[in-house]
């Protein structure tokens, strides 16, 4: 009774020193971040437009399309999931760190000693025989007492590992539908270029033509001739560097959805395109955990602090447990023989590393050392997100009054070019005001378009920014 009852004292203070870690965690640094972001326009609104599933943010069915494609085939994408599942399965042999081995052995020797030796003369007189047969069946099993908490540290570590995975994949697919949804719209930006550069050149033509008759007639120079000629060449060289734009731009939305590059339908016009209207930041505490890449940085701590554990952990005596039973017998006609061929053998170990210990404490120091950086980079990342943030939102405010103000600008170069052209025909206006306009007036309606990309550019920039898109 006395033996059973030292038995149940040892595990019950086996479990209690199991509990206990030698190593104390720390949590992420409090960034003291404010309650709405510095360029915010709005008060600060909790429904941050990150919430949204992509499918509702791009509402473009030739855009889902290509995002579709991009999540199923992309290779960047395929292999942040192959990493996840690599982490899934080191987690799950963690998690057996508790759980003791255990082996079967079955072993059958043959022992012929020399007829000289003392076991040759000793089986000779007393067995009657020159050799002598050993047969063995017997399970093992051996168990580590998780007493300094290493071997839950190991699993604090893969889970934490497995679940920054997780993030991974999610930091690569807002990534990539914000690099999909950017390279579809600048696509509906080239083909709006190219449209404006094309009417530019036939505008270009007719003002070239009346020249040319006025420089038949002696009106004007040759001067004014090569100087129409020029103003049209500048317009008609835009449109092979807009094709250009577009095979490469198409080139690389195919790369991106996992495909060989091929031609990209498209539906719509730039401006026909729409985005939520009300693109609500949310407030900046919010980032902590609907951003991927800031949500893998506080996973990096939790994991440098299982690392330390682990590390520290090492440095201190190991328990071990061992046990094998089975059947054992000289004869193989009296192996299996029960309960005389039974036995048993139990024994329990502690080890201390001592010469190791130099490099044992180096490695603890070291993985302290890391633990600092991660904090430090958790920090870092912290702020980018913040001011990720800030810069999408200034960007969407600003851009939607320089938009304001060049359609205006736009809308009166086109009167001008039109009066320009009338003046001209009826010989009020010469041939250097009508090239001057027509001039203005491409760039004008160029700088327009690309105003509304970047707008487009902005709004998305600020959904992947506040974690936008894996969702």
């Amino acid at each position: 009774m006395k033996t059973n009852i030292n038995g149940y004292l040892l595990l019950l203070l086996l479990s209690i020193a199991s509990a206990c870690k030698v190593s104390k965690d720390i949590q992420a640094p409090d960034m003291n971040l404010p309650g709405a972001y510095r360029t915010a326009t709005t008060a600060a609104d909790t429904n941050s437009v990150a919430k949204l599933p992509w499918k509702s943010f791009f509402t473009d069915a030739t855009l889902q399309r290509l995002i579709d494609s991009a999540i199923t085939r992309n290779n960047d994408l395929q292999i942040a999931v192959k990493n996840i599942e690599s982490a899934r399965l080191t987690l799950q042999q963690a998690k057996l760190g508790n759980i003791p081995t255990v082996g079967l052995q079955v072993t059958a020797t043959v022992n012929r000693p020399s007829d000289n030796s003392l076991n040759g003369i000793s089986l000779s007189q007393f067995l009657g025989s020159k050799h002598i047969e050993d047969y063995t069946a017997a399970a093992n099993i051996s168990w580590e007492a998780d007493i300094w908490g290493r071997i839950s540290s190991r699993k604090a570590e893969a889970l934490a590992q497995y679940l920054q995975t997780d993030e991974a994949r999610k930091a690569v697919q807002t990534q990539l539908i914000a690099n999909v949804s950017q390279g579809y719209y600048n696509l509906l930006l080239l083909d709006e270029q190219i449209t404006i550069a094309k009417r530019n050149v036939m505008l270009n033509d007719s003002t070239l033509r009346i020249i040319r008759l006025q420089y038949n007639a002696g009106q004007v120079t040759s001067l004014a001739v090569q100087q129409a000629e020029a103003q049209q060449l500048t317009a008609a060289r835009l449109v092979p560097q807009f094709e250009q734009a577009i095979a490469l731009q198409e080139n690389a939305l195919s790369i991106l959805s996992g495909k060989l590059p091929d031609a990209i339908t498209r539906s719509g016009r730039l401006n026909d395109v729409t985005l939520p209207q009300n693109l609500s930041a949310g407030l900046p505490s919010q980032l902590l955990s609907q951003r991927p890449d800031v949500r893998s940085s506080e996973l990096a701590i939790e994991r440098a602090n299982a690392t330390v554990g682990y590390t520290k952990a090492s440095m201190y005596p190991a328990l071990t447990i061992t046990a094998q039973g089975g059947v054992n017998a000289f004869k193989a006609s009296n192996w299996f023989n029960v309960p005389a061929s039974l036995f048993g053998l139990a024994t329990g170990g502690i080890t201390q590393p001592l010469f190791q210990r130099r490099a044992l404490k180096t490695n603890y120091e070291l993985a302290k050392v890391d633990r600092e950086r991660t904090v430090i980079q958790f920090r870092q990342q912290v702020l980018v997100a913040v001011g990720e943030v800030s810069d999408a939102l200034v960007r969407i405010d600003k851009l939607k009054q320089q938009q304001q103000i060049a359609a205006a600008r736009t809308q009166t170069l086109e009167q001008a070019t039109r009066n320009a052209n009338m003046l001209f025909k009826n010989g009020l206006a010469n041939y250097l005001e009508v090239i001057t306009a027509q001039s203005n007036v491409l760039q004008s309606e160029l700088e327009l378009t690309s105003l509304k990309k970047a707008q487009l550019d902005a709004s998305i920039d600020l959904y992947r920014s506040l974690g936008g898109g894996w969702n």
